[in-house]
C-alpha cells in the first residue's frame, strides 16, 4: 500500500509531465486470518481410544479394509512359539525318539551301497536284537541273456548312495550307525550356532516314501516287460530264420573238425594220442588223482602235457597232468 501511494505522489509532482488529477488509491480487500486447526479436535467417542483404534474406526466409516501396513503389524504382534527352550536342547538327538518310527536316509558309497546296506542290517540285528527296523534300497533288477546261454540279473539302484532306514532313532543308535564301515552319515540339516553345530537327521515324509515305493514298482514292471519282449523277439527270430540254424550247425561242424585235427596232430607228432579228444571224459591212470574222471580241456603234444577239469568241492578245477597218466574213457 505504501509503495502504491509513493508512486502516485511522485507521478503527481513530476516536472516533465503535466499535473494529473489526484485519484484515490485502489481498494485491496484484506483477507481474514486463518484459524489454526487443533489436532485434538476429535469426537467424544474417540477420546479414549488409541491411534490404531481410531484409524480402524475411520476406515470402517470409509468402507476401506486393512492395508498392508496393518497386516504386517498384526503378524508382528503374534510371537511364534519356540519349539525348544534353549539352543542346546535342539542339539539333543534323544528328542528324535519322540517322533516314533520314521524313515531316515543314510548316505553310503554309490559303488558299494548294497554291500554297506547288508553289513548295516547284520550289525543292527546282532547289536540291537530287540528293536524293530527295516533297511530298504529301491533297486530295479534287470535280466539279460548272455552269449553262452546263461542269464544275468543285475540290480540297478534308483537312488545311488542312499539307504532308507525305518526305526526309532536316538543318539545311541545314531552314533552306532555313523560308526559303521561305509556309512557317511544321515541326510539332514545343520542346527546350532557359532559355538557348536551338528547335522540333525531329517525324517522322510510318508507321502514321499509311498511315491518311492510306487516308482520302484513301476520301474521293475517296465524292466520285466522289456525282458519278456526281448525273449519273444529272440525266440521268434531264431525259429523263423533258417540261416541261424544253418549257422549253428556250421559252428558245431567246425568244432568237431577242429577236435579231429588236434587229435591227428597229436598222433603225428609223437605218441599215440588219437584216442584223446578235447571235451571228452578221461580217467587218470597214475599219480595222486588215480581213478578220477574228468574232462579234457587242453592237449599239448609237444610238451606232453594236458589239462583236465575235475569237480572238486562242487567247483571245477583244472589240473596239469602228463598225457601218459590219462586214458580216454569209452563213449
Amino acid at each position: 500500500m505504501k509503495q502504491l501511494l509513493l508512486q502516485h505522489l511522485l507521478l503527481q509532482w513530476s516536472p516533465c509531465r503535466p499535473p494529473l488529477l489526484l485519484s484515490p488509491p485502489p481498494f485491496i480487500p484484506m483477507r481474514s486470518p486463518r484459524r489454526p486447526i487443533s489436532a485434538s479436535s476429535t469426537p467424544a467417542a474417540e477420546e479414549g481410544l488409541t491411534a490404531r483404534e481410531r484409524r480402524m474406526l475411520r476406515n470402517e466409516r470409509r468402507g476401506v479394509g486393512k492395508n498392508w501396513r496393518e497386516e504386517v503389524e498384526d503378524r508382528l504382534l503374534v510371537k511364534p512359539k519356540k519349539r525348544y527352550a534353549s539352543w542346546t536342547e535342539e542339539l539333543n538327538l534323544d528328542k528324535l525318539s519322540e517322533l516314533g518310527h520314521q524313515w531316515w536316509v543314510v548316505r553310503v558309497s554309490r559303488v558299494t551301497g548294497l554291500e554297506t546296506a547288508n553289513r548295516l542290517a547284520r550289525a543292527l540285528a546282532r547289536t540291537y536284537p530287540n528293536i524293530d527296523f527295516k533297511v530298504y534300497i529301491p533297486n530295479v533288477h534287470v535280466k539279460r541273456k548272455l552269449k553262452n546261454g546263461t542269464y544275468s540279473d543285475k540290480a540297478n539302484p534308483l537312488f545311488p548312495g542312499c539307504v532308507f532306514l525305518w526305526c526309532i532313532l536316538n543318539k545311541e543308535l545314531h552314533d552306532f550307525i555313523r560308526e559303521c564301515n561305509g556309512v557317511g552319515g544321515f541326510v539332514g540339516s545343520k542346527v546350532g550356532n557359532t559355538k557348536r553345530q551338528i547335522n540333525r537327521p531329517k525324517p522322510v515324509a510318508s507321502s514321499d516314501m509311498e511315491a518311492i515305493f510306487q516308482q520302484a514298482k513301476e520301474e521293475q514292471e517296465k524292466a520285466d516287460r522289456a525282458f519278456e519282449e526281448e525273449q519273444q523277439v529272440g525266440g521268434s527270430f531264431c525259429d523263423g530264420d533258417p540261416d541261424i540254424s544253418d549257422s549253428t550247425s556250421l559252428t558245431n561242424n567246425k568244432k568237431s573238425r577242429r577236435a579231429k585235427t588236434q587229435s591227428m596232430k597229436s598222433s603225428s607228432d609223437g605218441g599215440d594220442y588219437g584216442s584223446l579228444v578235447l571235451g571228452y571224459s578221461v580217467r587218470v591212470s597214475s599219480g595222486p588223482f588215480t581213478d578220477l574222471e574228468g574232462c579234457l580241456k587242453e592237449l599239448d603234444a609237444k610238451t606232453g602235457k594236458a589239462k583236465v577239469g575235475f569237480m572238486l568241492f562242487g567247483k571245477e578245477s583244472l589240473v596239469d597232468l602228463d598225457i601218459n597218466q590219462i586214458v580216454a574213457e569209452k563213449p
